[in-house]
């Protein structure tokens, strides 16, 4: 396959992708790119909801003070009140499409309560609301005229410099689509597109420990970076504080609505201790609580400290949290006669690609939404279930957006791919030992917890990998490790400069050499890509 055109290009298969393959459909050609199955995504693990207002007693204004709470003086008022204000209706369109969520008896929703929120405005089905939202927008995608290309990847976005004679530095940054990689034929292809979405989610796996799925690579990030586009506030990473220790087994999330239920957190020693940190105790934001966890942990040298549940009747927790009780029983837990052991794990980056407030990025022809996007919206941490929410209040400003104001076709000729590179089988295992190395310094030094020393050594060792795994990634016949190393050494190094430039502690990012501001700032870590290939602080 030497090129495909297309009107649209997204690339990723989450609530953000699939919502605006969805709409666009209508408006032109689509071809959505996703690195494994259709159906696996981040979105698709999601337990707690989608928050939204959708009670007579809640109201927007409730809604976005919670926000911007939890986002310690970071966000983006504007594009908070754009979240909560359209949220409503995208609950609605997805009911609509045949999403099944919880009811009470008399047919109205059945909404739950989060960490961080004043009123009960958590949509869900059961705990398995990211899985039914996934598999209704698949289905809703499969319907329409979108070409969907399973098992690919994105290795770089199509800039000016990829077009025969251009200039990259003569007219506007732009893109024109992607250079696209089929994992499992190993073929590089062009796909030209008018527009091309960045919904590629997250990058939990450049933590050690996270909750994320093994797609979560940041390659959006990565991408849009090394194409010329602004990433803002990489220092935010959000540790869910309560992943069922396991070890040796598959990371798996304990929901925030289960703290909402009623979930006491208790020391390793069994005894209860977020009224020392929160008066809001079990309910406070997820920065406070990880922050917590991890105080407790280091104070009794344990490796976990428990979530109990158990004076709940099993009925009701079966009912309630059917996917977690039957999980952890699988893993001889009774969560109702026994407490949950639980650490914090990487769990949602709350930085990204800058963007205004439909999508677009600082390239003609670019967008980015969802969890690849810094729109504002998260500020220095996310509350609880917005994560859903942002992909598709965003994702559909995208399509309003191109419907509005339609991008021409550009028929410039791109340089076909250089497949040039050797195959070294001999050094897979290095591929394997930079891949731990890069998850082990960034859980070591740029956590929970940070400080000067722990992110300047984690700084020293990451130049060297990087300048080791580009070498190796410029040598090597492009596959699929090698390709996602390259894109989480770029988002590890992202993340670590941006941790060292914010000389404060605030929302996620706490640091023992500065105190905590809780002042409102809106004072970004902005950061772009120099011609000679430097990161450059834009604020």
């Amino acid at each position: 396959m030497a090129e495909l055109s297309c009107d649209f290009l997204i690339l990723g298969s989450g609530v953000t992708g699939l919502y605006t393959a969805y709409q666009l459909a209508d408006l032109g050609s689509v071809v959505l790119v996703t690195k494994a199955d259709l159906v696996e995504s981040n979105t698709a693990y999601a337990q707690g909801g989608i928050a939204s207002v959708l009670a007579a007693t809640d109201s927007f204004e409730s809604h976005i003070r919670d926000t911007l709470d939890a986002g310690a003086g970071l966000c983006d008022p504007e594009a908070v009140r754009v979240l909560v204000t359209e949220g409503p209706d995208h609950i609605r369109r997805l009911i609509e499409l045949g999403a099944r969520f919880e009811t009470g008896p008399g047919g109205e929703l059945d909404l739950h309560r989060e960490g961080g929120h004043s009123h009960n405005r958590i949509v869900h089905s059961g705990d398995l609301t990211g899985k039914e939202v996934e598999l209704v927008l698949a289905d809703a995608v499969r319907s329409k005229n979108v070409k969907i290309l399973e098992h690919h990847s994105a290795v770089e976005l199509i800039t000016r410099y990829h077009l025969e004679g251009g200039n990259p530095g003569a007219e506007e940054p732009a893109c024109f689509g992607a250079y696209v990689y089929n994992r499992k034929t190993w073929e590089i292809f062009v796909i030209r597109a008018r527009a091309t979405i960045l919904a590629t989610g997250g990058a939990g796996h450049v933590y050690l420990h996270n909750t994320n799925p093994e797609v979560a690579t940041g390659d959006g990030v990565a991408l849009g970076y090394k194409a010329g586009a602004v990433v803002s506030n990489m220092e935010f990473y959000q540790f869910h504080p309560t992943c069922l220790y396991d070890p040796g087994r598959r990371s798996f999330l304990i929901t925030e609505a289960m703290r909402g239920f009623g979930g006491r957190l208790l020391s390793y020693e069994m005894r209860p201790f977020m009224h020392e940190y929160d008066e809001r105790k079990e309910l406070a934001p997820r920065d406070i609580v990880a922050r917590a966890i991890d105080a407790e942990m280091k104070k009794s040298g344990s490796p976990h400290v428990w979530l109990d549940v158990s004076d709940h009747p099993a009925e009701e927790l079966m009912h309630k949290f059917p996917n977690i009780y039957a999980t952890c029983l699988s893993r001889g837990i009774d969560i109702s006669k026994q407490p949950i052991p639980v650490v914090p794990a990487a769990h949602y980056m709350c930085g990204g690609i800058e963007t205004d407030l439909f999508g677009r990025t600082r390239l003609k022809g670019l967008y980015a939404a969802g969890e690849v996007a810094s729109t504002g919206v998260h500020g220095g941490n996310r509350l609880a279930s917005n994560s859903l929410l942002e992909g598709l209040v965003f994702g559909s400003r995208i399509a309003a957006d191109l419907k509005a104001n339609p991008i021409r076709d550009d028929r410039e000729k791109i340089r076909p791919w250089n497949k040039e590179g050797l195959d070294n089988p001999e050094e897979w295992i290095l591929v394997q030992h930079n891949y731990g190395e890069i998850r082990h310094i960034m859980w070591n030094y740029v956590g929970i917890v940070r400080s000067n020393l722990r992110l300047d050594r984690a700084l020293r060792r990451m130049n060297l990998l990087c300048d080791e795994i580009m070498d190796f990634y410029r040598r090597t016949v492009i596959q699929n490790k090698i390709l996602e190393l390259r894109n989480l050494a770029v988002v590890a190094k992202l993340i670590i400069l941006s941790a060292r430039h914010r000389h404060e502690s605030r929302g996620l990012h706490f640091t023992t050499d500065y105190p905590e501001n809780r002042t409102p700032s809106r004072q970004n870590t902005s950061i772009v890509r120099t011609p000679d290939d430097e990161f450059k602080f834009l604020s």
